[in-house]
């Protein structure tokens, strides 16, 4: 039987018997991942190492063991109920509280969008010298293809495509960092958590919603479900997916989190902070230090980044909206839902990093709403059966949840301040 909203995601299931090698399981945290490392993720990256070198690097480790955490969670949580995220707050909770959280999640999903096809439209104008206008419609049209190819070619052709683009960003921003020259006795002191201002909270805090994202989490149980399919209703294959999910996690994150730091790393010790005002100064800035292919490399890898996000960002929106209101969209309605408002934000004429590591702060206050649902649904035994979290599981998510909620909140009041 296909599942409800098949209209957007992959109905066909794989059903075959046995349990397989966990490598043959891999492939979902690898989509997942692309949220982790989008142009969003490149610009508060960028900004944090350019303007404080290496100050902020403590803040994306832990950013990305927290990704891992609550990664897991979530696809723990579909393999114990075979639902995701939005469906079990759709079905536990009360109406107005679901709905509460599904507005709030489609305002994550508009920000998510805006990051995604900005990045994409200045990586275009970088490489092309194309208007913004012109590359957001040219991003836009590639998120669609993508997801029609979804559609149409399968889930394992949509993954391997976004695993192709993942390996583009993984290599172009890598080589950057390694070409840069890091000061690594600087980037070990930069592992000591320490702030310095109010600047420094809102980048700390963009680089959150940067890493963490809403809207992956999300995904992340969607992503299992359409990979394993019919394997989430064998109690004896459970345990294995979870084993194979947690591997997957562990690489895909990994090479997330290695991506980020080699941004930070780029730019710390490549860029000025005039550099870092704008991703233009940053192109500007690898070609004038370390030659005009080292940029080209740079403006590629951000320019496969939106590509390969945006089509992510679309499909977790549509899992956002099926999950919460119960009801099917198309791929169309999906891309002018979260297309509109950011092609309206393009148009106001906006400096592209500063809308970029805003849109990050937002999903980074989008965290929590997804959080505290996840992290009690995952420690009810009569939900996960076998598969409940153990306390001390439990205790590091809601540790996870009452950190990235009090960042937030400090943000609020700092900005209140002034």
């Amino acid at each position: 039987m296909r599942h409800k909203g098949e209209s957007v995601r992959e109905a066909a299931r794989p059903r075959t018997p046995g349990a397989p090698s966990p490598l043959l399981l891999l492939g979902p945290a690898f989509v997942a991942a692309v949220a982790y490392v989008d142009p969003g993720n490149v610009a508060t990256n960028v900004t944090s190492g350019g303007r404080y070198a290496y100050l902020l690097v403590w803040v994306v480790v832990v950013a990305n063991v927290i990704a891992m955490l609550v990664q897991y969670l979530a696809a723990k949580v579909t393999i114990a109920t075979g639902a995701t995220l939005a469906e079990l707050c759709r079905t536990r909770f009360r109406r107005p509280v679901a709905l509460g959280l599904w507005a709030q999640a489609e305002l994550v999903a508009v920000a998510t969008d805006l990051a995604e096809l900005i990045g994409g439209a200045v990586a275009l104008g970088l490489l092309f010298d194309m208007p913004l206008i012109l590359g957001g419609a040219v991003t836009g049209l590639v998120s669609w293809v993508v997801l029609v190819l979804q559609q149409r070619g399968g889930y394992q052709r949509f993954q391997a495509v976004i695993a192709g683009m993942l390996l583009v960003v993984v290599g172009g921003f890598c080589y950057s960092a390694i070409v840069s020259g890091p000061d690594l006795g600087a980037l070990a002191a930069g592992v000591v958590p320490r702030l310095a201002g109010t600047d420094t909270v809102l980048l700390a805090v963009g680089i959150l919603g940067a890493t963490v994202m809403p809207h992956a989490i999300y995904l992340h149980g969607a992503l299992v479900r359409d990979r394993h399919g019919a394997a989430l209703q064998d109690p004896a294959r459970r345990r294995s997916l979870v084993s194979a999910t947690r591997l997957d996690i562990v690489i895909a994150m990994g090479l997330a989190g290695l991506v980020n730091l080699s941004m930070l790393v780029a730019a710390a010790a490549t860029l000025t902070p005039a550099d870092a005002e704008s991703l233009q100064g940053a192109y500007d800035g690898f070609a004038r230090e370390l030659g005009t292919p080292l940029a080209v490399i740079f403006a590629l890898a951000l320019l496969a980044s939106g590509f390969a996000s945006t089509a992510v960002g679309n499909y977790a929106g549509a899992v956002i909206f099926e999950g919460f209101l119960g009801r099917r969209t198309s791929v169309m309605v999906r891309r002018g839902v979260t297309l509109v408002p950011a092609f309206a934000v393009l148009a106001t004429g906006v400096e592209p990093g500063f809308a970029l590591v805003l849109s990050q702060v937002v999903l980074s206050f989008g965290i929590p709403f997804a959080l505290w649902p996840l992290a009690g649904f995952a420690r009810r035994a009569d939900l996960m059966g076998e598969l409940v979290n153990r306390r001390i599981t439990t205790v590091a998510a809601y540790g996870a949840t009452v950190v990235i909620t009090v960042l937030n909140l400090a943000l609020i009041a700092l900005v209140v301040v002034g």
